[in-house]
């Protein structure tokens, strides 16, 4: 199964700020997306980066200001592109943007596009927050280029604040982004992940090997798309980037948070591996081994959120199950489907190869429909969504 990423064009124009030094790990994620990737650089950028380093690795020329001639290599690259993103954005570069100045090839061919454009501001803290530097975000705002706001932390002026370049694979989550078709704009999604720990004392709980892989792949896809996502999750494995994560750790404290938040969401999607039991009687101090040849643990069962979730849901409102089985999965799924209510159910055999717990790859069938999907967790999750929607 090809991946919806593959293939795509970003065009990556870095202006010249400090943060240009993360560009080159950005450069390394883009072609292992197997995207293709054009890079200009203005000149004050080439005192950050070397255009060799980010020829070398994105396997292509480096377009700098000296290409500006009559090839009109900023037209070329602006029709070319899916995306253009700009990463750094100093704030110079943005009032240029903003005001329509198109003195070197990365305005112009920012200027030049048709397709979406995503900017990344990176500057001090002071700079950011100077009202020239709002009005021309708000401008380009206004004018729908997706501009995302800087992280908080240490900045290379010597102060912490508001100001830092997102993290590579950060930045790459929001280029992803902009280049889906937003089919879920305006849709809530409330997804659970990854397993539950049900504690026998303070030091040793009852769980399993799910790493909310799968999980996180279905809250991923459907904010790609656009929806605003909930994650309920306990620990997991998993890029969480963009995701609001309401953080559990038991049976009950995720259908608590389910509960809380069943009435704001269009979506329900359970994919938690969650425990069916816990302990009857939970030890506030840790159970010593000494004068103990066997253990006996009375377990109760715990609520069945699904069913909780399929007995509360609303008219419209869609609830999508996960069956994780070792045998007779269709029939199990099936069963599940309807004792639950659910409106659709994926079913995988975690015993396949490369399929279930831990792994990157899944195979899923959805019932009813029929339909299976194989390859890559992330690329499942985008094409379920197409089905479910």
């Amino acid at each position: 199964m090809n991946s919806w990423k593959t293939g795509r064009k970003i065009l990556l124009c870095i202006s010249g700020g400090i943060a240009a030094y993360k560009i080159p790990g950005l450069v390394r994620l883009i072609r292992k997306s197997d995207c293709e990737a054009e890079i200009i650089m203005t000149s004050s950028a080439e005192n950050f980066v070397a255009p060799m380093t980010l020829s070398t690795l994105s396997g292509r020329r480096v377009w700098t200001d000296d290409e500006f001639d009559c090839t009109i290599p900023h037209i070329k690259l602006s029709h070319w592109a899916d995306v253009i993103a700009v990463a750094p954005c100093t704030a110079n570069t943005l009032a240029k943007i903003a005001h329509g100045i198109c003195d070197n090839l990365l305005t112009s061919a920012v200027i030049a596009a048709k397709c979406p454009v995503v900017v990344f501001p990176a500057m001090n803290e002071d700079m950011y927050d100077n009202q020239a530097v709002q009005a021309n975000i708000a401008t380009l705002k206004a004018r729908g280029v997706k501009v995302v706001e800087p992280d908080t932390g240490d900045l290379a002026c010597g102060v912490s604040g508001k100001g830092r370049m997102p993290e590579p694979h950060e930045i790459l989550h929001e280029i992803f982004r902009a280049l889906c078709v937003h089919d879920m704009g305006g849709k809530n999604v409330l997804v659970t992940a990854g397993p539950t720990h049900e504690y026998i004392d303070p030091v040793r709980y009852i769980s399993n090997p799910s790493s909310g892989k799968m999980g996180a792949a279905m809250a991923r896809a459907a904010w790609y798309r656009g929806a605003d996502v909930k994650l309920v999750a306990g620990e997991i494995h998993a890029d969480t980037y963009g995701l609001d994560v309401v953080r559990i750790v038991s049976a009950l404290d995720m259908l608590a948070a389910v509960k809380e938040n069943l009435a704001w969401a269009d979506y329900v999607v359970k994919a938690a591996a969650v425990g069916d039991y816990r302990v009857k009687e939970y030890h506030g101090h840790k159970i010593k081994r000494e004068g103990k040849d066997t253990l006996t643990l009375e377990l109760v069962q715990n609520p069945d959120i699904a069913a909780e979730v399929g007995r509360l849901k609303r008219p419209g409102q869609k609830l999508i199950g996960f069956a994780a089985e070792t045998d007779n999965v269709e029939a199990h799924a099936r069963e599940k489907l309807t004792r639950k209510n659910l409106d659709y159910i994926l079913a995988n055999d975690v015993t396949g190869e490369n399929s279930g717990f831990a792994h990157d790859t899944n195979t899923l069938k959805i019932i009813p429909g029929g339909k299976v999907f194989t390859g890559l967790k992330e690329d499942i999750a985008f094409d379920v969504w197409s089905v479910l929607m």
